[in-house]
């Protein structure tokens, strides 16, 4: 279903995930309304296909800085190089990584990507590692909480580009249970209507949704970089979720976007590169 593709690098039989069983049925026509919508989307950029590649350029890139030999020469420079590739990170995360150190980011990292504890801990341990404080009154407990938040989507694109056939992308936009907002929702049939999904953030619920989608697309005769047509498709359908809950308004991270083709391509981190100097992230703390 998933393992069509020669894995990046081998990975330990510690983080195989058993997919839960889902709590509720998704929907195959609102899979296929999804689909179309992202296919006709890509057609502003030629079809598919260099969406395709782009994905697979960022998952050379990442797997290339976070390969366990490399994680020793991961500098500043790095780092930034890396949440820039991160929509949900690079206008935030920066200024707290730089405070910490590329040494320790490196090890934070390492531990993340190649510790031997379970894979949801060594999630929530990357997050909590991080030089992120609380401080005085609401404002500053809400600015930490969307650092956190940013730091979870952090690790979960450092697990699932490293290796997109072990791990499935487990970032907020894709599900967050605290919020019950995310693409999973567009693919519940009536989900605009109800106030909680029972679907929790667990790794092996996540699984759980990716193979119900892998058998999905395969239904539809596509049976190469399905980890990749996966992440596309929810892309699609967050786009869609999100300016439906915003009137069409998609905010400050969106300021720029165009389509939806735009929306997908900037939630995937696989925008087009800047001008040679010109840097995604954001250098300084603040809101973003």
């Amino acid at each position: 279903m998933l393992w069509h593709r020669k894995r990046p690098e081998p990975a330990p039989e510690r983080d195989l995930i058993e997919p839960a069983a889902l709590p509720l049925a998704f929907d195959e026509e609102l899979f296929r309304r999804h689909m179309t919508t992202l296919l006709e989307a890509a057609q502003a950029d030629g079809g598919i296909a260099p969406y395709l590649e782009s994905l697979h350029a960022k998952q050379r890139f990442v797997g290339g800085l976070l390969a366990e030999a490399a994680l020793d020469a991961l500098d500043e420079a790095g780092v930034e190089a890396l949440l820039g590739a991160m929509f949900t990170t690079r206008r935030k995360l920066f200024p707290v990584l730089v405070e910490m150190g590329a040494a320790a980011t490196a090890a934070a990292l390492r531990e993340l990507l190649y510790g031997a504890a379970p894979l949801a801990g060594r999630m929530s341990a990357f997050v909590a590692r991080l030089p992120i404080r609380d401080g005085d009154g609401r404002e500053a407990r809400a600015g930490a909480a969307r650092l956190r938040r940013a730091a979870h989507d952090l690790a979960a694109e450092a697990l699932h580009f490293l290796d997109p056939v072990r791990y499935p992308l487990m970032t907020r936009w894709v599900w967050d249970d605290a919020t019950m907002s995310g693409a999973l929702r567009e693919f519940v049939r009536g989900a605009d209507q109800a106030a909680r999904l029972p679907l929790d953030a667990r790794p092996e619920t996540f699984e759980a949704a990716r193979r119900w989608m892998a058998a999905a697309i395969e239904a539809q005769g596509i049976y190469r970089d399905i980890p990749f047509w996966i992440d596309l498709v929810k892309a699609a359908a967050y786009s869609h979720y999100f300016r439906a809950m915003t009137g069409g308004v998609l905010g400050s991270d969106f300021s720029r976007s165009g389509g939806p083709e735009e929306s997908v391509k900037k939630l995937l981190g696989i925008e087009p590169e800047r001008r040679r100097g010109k840097s995604r992230v954001k250098r300084v703390m603040g809101d973003g």
